[in-house]
């Protein structure tokens, strides 16, 4: 960029007409194109110092987060600005057919990545308070983009009233955790629509299964929530058989040093088996034989600060409709804490959590007690707070889930 000289007259040939008056302030009507050029040579040499550090330099924690909250900075001005482009039509002086193609085919990003962000900028003309908390990096694309998907003409005034509660559990809690305040949330307001979303999951349920040419077969569906986690539980407990199956084989084979690495099946070739030991199951299993139980897990009327619950046991927020083709054939678990309706601190003088005293640590937390991890409940052991060889008792008090992996940990390193 050429900056004009002071305005002295006629511009010289090949001059444009100066920006400045004759006192060296921009004319209103260019301001922003000097600004916008000083604040992206300034970003510019940033970036370029950035980019320009040894990763090694910023690898600590603190530093990463940093990094992450600059990013959600910059994506924030960026959508931003690209919804203000996007208003401005400058992209048809290009002859371009909308704002999208334009960014498709300039920035050279996938159409539907151009399409979120134009769409996600023009979202945040109507959400206020998660604009200035993305701008200041305290929540991320991902939040601001799932809140934008709950603002319906439904629930926009509710949006209007409740936008500042929902963006300050957005800024402090984990992704999915803020996702199952929002659909709660969408619950409360929108009761109707919600149900509806559900209908529209369940109706949208389909699997196809294909024979190649190759004579290979060809799977691929499309579940709702319910079902979907009938199938996973059923998928892993079998695939959980096979691997202690192939880790038994490879000690076996090699002894103490036998690694994952040394295992027959792969994870994928696991869960290729694992469906096909269910099909075999359901073959030789009687027409008129019991049911295992529970096919699925669902929690429900459990108070928390955000209001009541009805969750699969994965976590996944439910609608009370989608319960109801379940209802004649479901089994009722009532769990009650601090109170003596039922007795639940069964077992105390036992070494392992079973029965009551198990299930009511699994319902109480739901996923792996460290802080860092979402293993749900029901695949986790339960460990005690205050080891069993310190002294702790076994019951619901000083029991807490633990994945396989942070339990190992744990006692590897007190």
């Amino acid at each position: 960029m050429v900056r004009p000289g002071k305005n002295s007259g006629e511009p010289s040939v090949g001059v444009q007409k100066p920006l400045w008056d004759s006192d060296f302030s921009l004319a209103p009507a260019y301001e922003h194109l000097y600004d916008s050029g000083m604040v992206l040579d300034e970003l510019r040499s940033a970036v370029d110092q950035v980019c320009g550090t040894e990763p090694a330099a910023l690898c600590d924690g603190e530093s990463i987060v940093e990094l992450h909250r600059c990013l959600a900075r910059l994506e924030a001005a960026t959508t931003r600005a690209t919804a203000s482009f996007d208003a401005r039509r400058e992209w048809a002086d290009d002859g371009a057919r909308s704002a999208p193609a334009w960014l498709t085919a300039r920035c050279q990003l996938p159409r539907q990545t151009a399409r979120r962000r134009v769409r996600l900028g023009r979202a945040l003309r109507h959400l206020p308070a998660a604009e200035r908390a993305w701008l200041a990096g305290e929540v991320g694309e991902a939040q601001v983009a799932a809140l934008a998907r709950v603002r319906t003409p439904a629930t926009e005034d509710a949006m209007a009233n409740d936008e500042e509660m929902l963006v300050g559990q957005a800024s402090s809690l984990r992704y999915d955790h803020f996702t199952r305040v929002l659909a709660y949330w969408r619950q409360y307001v929108d009761p109707d629509g919600a149900e509806d979303d559900a209908e529209r999951q369940r109706g949208s349920r389909r699997v196809h299964l294909s024979q190649g040419l190759d004579d290979r077969w060809f799977l691929d569906g499309v579940l709702d929530p319910i079902s979907g986690a009938i199938i996973s539980d059923a998928l892993r407990a079998i695939a959980d058989e096979l691997f202690e199956a192939d880790w038994a084989e490879a000690r076996e084979r090699l002894g103490e040093a036998a690694t994952v690495a040394d295992l027959a099946r792969t994870p994928a070739q696991r869960r290729h088996d694992a469906l096909v030991e269910m099909a075999r199951r359901a073959g030789t299993a009687p027409e008129d034989g019991r049911r295992p139980e529970p096919l699925f897990s669902v929690l429900v009327g459990y108070e928390t600060f955000h209001g009541p619950i009805c969750q699969l046991a994965n976590g996944t927020a439910v609608s009370p409709g989608s319960l109801v083709p379940w209802l004649d054939q479901a089994w009722v678990e009532r769990v009650v804490f601090d109170a003596p309706s039922r007795v639940i601190d069964v077992g105390v003088a036992r070494r392992l959590f079973t029965g009551a005293t198990r299930r009511a640590v699994q319902v109480r937390d739901r996923e792996c007690f460290h802080p860092l991890c979402d293993e749900p409940a029901e695949w986790c052991e339960v460990d005690h707070v205050e080891p069993w060889s310190a002294g702790g008792d076994t019951v619901a008090a000083n029991g807490r889930p633990a994945c396989a992996f942070h339990n190992r940990q744990r006692h590897r390193r007190p």
